[in-house]
């Protein structure tokens, strides 16, 4: 056989999105370059590796075989890229980071500084949802991943850096803006707009108010932040976000945020990784930089964070 690295990199961006087309825009490529990277390698392989039903495309049993070894052999070849990066220290090399859409609010900002510290290094940077960035972490496929509460059940190391409250948000205008205090059973009375399931805020959106036995009425289904801003602001109903998402409109009188009793639903902003992955020098600078020094960087409380940590870290130290 005589397999290129190329095909194997092609092949599994196509595996990794079950479509032609978006492996070609995430390796700048085009589709028919990747089709013939792909046809290539199954001619090497003598094996079919996709089937297509429909507008869909599938894994041979071959296809998952080769799949596996694929991974394997790129994850090794990136963990000997971090190896050599850490014995070149921080004035060369790369950071691959994924992080949830909201965090993008604040990361941009944070990057900004350390790249002055670095200017030397690349950074690659992917703001997606979280279903994706678990499945980055699962295939080894970035550094490190800025994201709200990460299961427990997955094989990660993690620690808080930044606190990330959830506030109820309405338009000015709205009758309960004028309210002082709003007890948490009006807001039964309401329509909210919410996230994809899935997402990190509407999980803790749904497991908020399931736990206090208040049921809420939700109307549009929005993929995005911006969306449910737009939608709020329009009067179509109340969000819940986080309140990074909404400082400029608050700033602007677009929106207010609903003295609701309970409010805000304290949560956190996680820097995750792989449980044992070997990060290299600039992955580790810029975890140790998002702990101790992006909270103060952002003018953020921290109040909470010592005790969480020390605690994230005797469970990740047990598994």
């Amino acid at each position: 056989m005589n397999i290129t690295l190329r095909q194997l990199r092609v092949f599994a961006a196509v595996t990794r999105h079950r479509s032609f087309t978006r492996a070609a825009e995430e390796l700048c490529l085009t589709q028919p370059a990747v089709s013939m990277q792909v046809k290539q390698l199954e001619s090497q392989l003598d094996a079919a590796l996709f089937e297509q039903l429909g507008r869909k495309i599938f894994l041979t049993e071959m296809g998952k075989e080769v799949y596996q070894y694929s991974r394997n052999i790129l994850q090794q070849l990136d963990e000997l890229q971090g190896v050599l990066s850490s014995m070149k220290g921080l004035d060369k090399g790369r950071l691959k980071i994924s992080v949830a859409s909201t965090a993008n609010y604040f990361i941009p900002a944070l990057l900004a500084g350390f790249c002055q510290r670095h200017p030397k290094i690349t950074v690659s940077l992917d703001v997606t949802n979280r279903e994706t960035l678990l499945n980055q972490l699962a295939d080894n496929e970035v550094d490190l991943v800025v994201m709200g509460q990460p299961p427990k059940d997955a094989d990660l190391g993690y620690e808080p850096f930044l606190e990330n409250p959830l506030v109820i948000v309405a338009p000015p205008e709205h009758p309960l803006a004028k309210k002082k205090k709003i007890p948490l059973n009006a807001l039964t009375q309401e329509i909210f707009l919410v996230r994809e399931p899935g997402s990190g805020t509407r999980i803790a959106m749904e497991r908020f108010f399931s736990q206090r036995g208040v049921h809420i009425t939700t109307g549009m289904e929005v993929g995005s932040n911006e969306a449910i801003k737009q939608s709020v602001q329009a009067g179509l109903g109340l969000g819940l976000l986080s309140r990074d998402t909404v400082e400029m409109e608050l700033t602007l009188g677009r929106l207010v945020i609903l003295p609701v009793s309970d409010f805000p639903i304290m949560r956190h902003w996680y820097v995750v990784h792989r449980q044992g992955k070997r990060l290299s020098a600039i992955a580790t600078a810029f975890k140790d930089y998002l702990i101790v020094e992006g909270p103060a960087l952002l003018g953020k409380s921290t109040q909470e964070l010592p005790r969480l940590a020390e605690k994230n870290r005797k469970l990740n130290s047990s598994t």
